[in-house]
């Protein structure tokens, strides 16, 4: 039994790797059998969703980690859906933001960032795609400092946790170099 829930809400620009983030988690969390076989972007179930390969409305996914239950919830990155964002921000325990190893911090980062700031929230960053050939993740960490200090975040939030990643390969490391 889960003796805590917690909502942790993924927060990017477009395109930066939130769905196939959590689809990754889901995967490895064991939330299907070995024998199930899962699409690609199970998060994007909506028809339009499918079409266009954004997310269009905010969606939860459940995993259980140790004896707590961890709703995820994935939000669109597309600027045309940001209420969507604001509105799952204000339920939110905590924030996962995205950020695309060689796009780097774009509009829509700073859109989300300074909500979730707002908020209160201490976002811990996930440089991703560090799969990319192109990939520049120092000049991208130094980037979102930046990012953080123009938007007056307060000295915990400019303590913010980093991990380097790879949604599609399904790899998380503190170290960027990946997982040894």
């Amino acid at each position: 039994m889960t003796n805590a829930i917690r909502n942790i809400t993924i927060i990017a620009h477009v395109d930066h790797g939130k769905t196939t983030m959590i689809d990754s988690l889901m995967k490895q969390s064991g939330s299907f059998r070995e024998n199930e076989i899962v699409e690609e972007r199970l998060m994007d179930s909506g028809e339009l969703e499918k079409e266009r390969g954004i997310t269009i409305l905010a969606k939860p996914a459940s995993i259980n980690w140790k004896d707590s239950r961890i709703n995820i919830i994935d939000t669109p990155g597309h600027r045309d859906f940001a209420a969507e964002v604001e509105r799952v921000l204000n339920m939110a325990d905590g924030a996962l933001l995205l950020i695309d190893s060689a796009e780097g911090v774009m509009p829509q980062t700073k859109f989300v960032l300074a909500k979730a700031l707002k908020q209160g929230l201490r976002p811990i960053v996930i440089i991703n795609k560090l799969d990319r050939l192109d990939q520049r993740a120092d000049e991208v960490l130094d980037e979102t400092f930046d990012l953080f200090v123009s938007l007056d975040a307060n000295e915990k939030q400019l303590d913010f946790p980093v991990l380097y990643a790879s949604g599609r390969s399904g790899w998380a490391s503190k170290e960027i170099d990946g997982p040894k």
